[in-house]
């Protein structure tokens, strides 16, 4: 693997830390802004508001821009965004800076994305997306825990500055080691990318990234109450278990890569199918404490093995035009997190009870899975070959122009 998908990864980790911190500093910046807790929270809408729009956005506008450049400028927004961040004076401006840090989220991903495949080998595709992601998984395993165990003894505004300092050191290393050769100007351009979005596979890929992370979410959002209430865990041990929620993520993550880069669909299934299982369970697995430690780690591993094969599905099925669409799903991850969180908290006004979004969150799994069979019927009824067989095909260049040439575009 190059080792220019470091840089990519430290981009990620400084992403994924000023993402979630916030969380963990709503009580702190609350009383220095002398709002309330629910006001506050505005602040996690606005970021995530930010990515939403922000991915697809930035992508059409720098359609036709030097994708090494993209991301270096990405960066550089996203630097500028988390300065003022520390410096809001309040919270109406720190909300529009928290929005400003969202916006090159989801292109810094989705363009990171196809530049971390044009790098690699042709069986090397999901791994390498993997490794870029890897430092989004590890900033919750470390950035997070140490970011907020910084805010609450230096201030919350110190936070926001050394998450600064990790986007300055991801843009000296995008400089210094992604390579020239490998990022040049698309030539298809805006109206390319456009073309790309009309393609009925592309849609079906965006929703099922849209049902299978929003089980996720629709438990996650609410694992502190079930490993509190439920469990039997005290409150100050839940960072851990969010910890070990990292941990599993990662591992899910990686392994995610590996298996995609041999099978991808058949990862895509396998994973959505293990989530379901998992959130399942989560009711029986809540009874006690190692096993609700258990499951906080599984729900990161199947969750996780899924976001590689999704993220190389959707550029694939918009090959000609992969950076709009890959920046699109990373909306879509977002979209996830609030739809799932609502959705969760559905369940828990009906009065089922603590654990019952995780079992929300196992129907809207098998409803990715559902979603992820249509996208498969769609592609045999189209004649097109699963996305392994495209990988074999481009080792073999005199069979790659007789299966292009059976492939119906779109």
């Amino acid at each position: 693997m190059p080792l220019a998908l470091l840089a990519l990864a430290v981009g990620a980790f400084g992403i994924g830390t000023t993402e979630f911190v916030m969380m963990g500093l709503l009580p702190d910046v609350a009383d220095d802004l002398h709002v309330s807790l629910p006001a506050a929270g505005h602040l996690v809408s606005a970021y995530a508001l930010g990515v939403v729009i922000g991915a697809p956005l930035l992508a059409a506008v720098t359609a036709r821009m030097s994708r090494r450049s993209v991301l270096i400028g990405l960066m550089a927004l996203f630097v500028v965004g988390n300065a003022l961040s520390a410096l809001a004076p309040g919270q109406e401006s720190l909300l529009a800076a928290r929005f400003l840090s969202g916006l090159p989220h989801g292109a810094f991903f989705g363009v990171g994305a196809v530049v971390a495949t044009s790098m690699a080998a042709p069986e090397r595709r999901a791994r390498s997306v993997s490794l870029m992601f890897l430092g989004l998984t590890f900033a919750n395993v470390a950035g997070v825990p140490a970011a907020t165990l910084a805010g609450q003894h230096f201030g919350w505004r110190a936070t926001f500055l050394g998450v600064s300092v990790i986007g300055l050191a991801a843009i000296a290393s995008l400089a210094l080691l992604i390579p020239h050769d490998h990022t040049h100007a698309p030539a298809t351009g805006l109206r390319g990318e456009l073309a790309a979005l009309r393609s009925v596979p592309v849609w079906l890929a965006l929703g099922t990234t849209v049902a299978g992370f929003g089980a996720l979410f629709a438990a996650y959002s609410y694992v502190t109450p079930m490993l509190t209430d439920a469990a039997g865990f005290a409150e100050s041990g839940v960072t851990l278990l969010l910890a070990l929620f990292g941990v599993g993520a990662t591992v899910g993550n990686l392994l995610g890569g590996r298996l995609a880069d041999h099978a991808t669909r058949g990862t895509l299934f396998g994973g959505l199918a293990s989530l379901a299982l998992v959130l399942a369970l989560f009711p029986l697995l809540m009874r006690a404490e190692w096993s609700a430690a258990l499951a906080v780690a599984l729900l990161g591993t199947a969750a996780f093995v899924t976001g590689s094969p999704l993220q190389l599905m959707v550029m694939e099925k918009a090959a000609s035009a992969p950076s709009l669409a890959s920046s699109a799903n990373q909306a879509a991850f977002n979209l996830a997190n609030a739809g799932g969180a609502w959705i969760g908290g559905l369940a828990l006004a009906a009065g089922f009870g603590v654990t019952s979004p995780a079992v929300a969150g196992a129907v809207l799994a098998v409803l990715g899975l559902g979603v992820a069979g249509v996208a498969y019927a769609v592609d045999r009824r189209r004649g097109l070959p699963a996305p392994r067989e495209h990988l074999v095909a481009s080792h073999v260049p005199d069979q790659q122009e007789r299966v292009r040439s059976r492939w119906p575009r779109g």
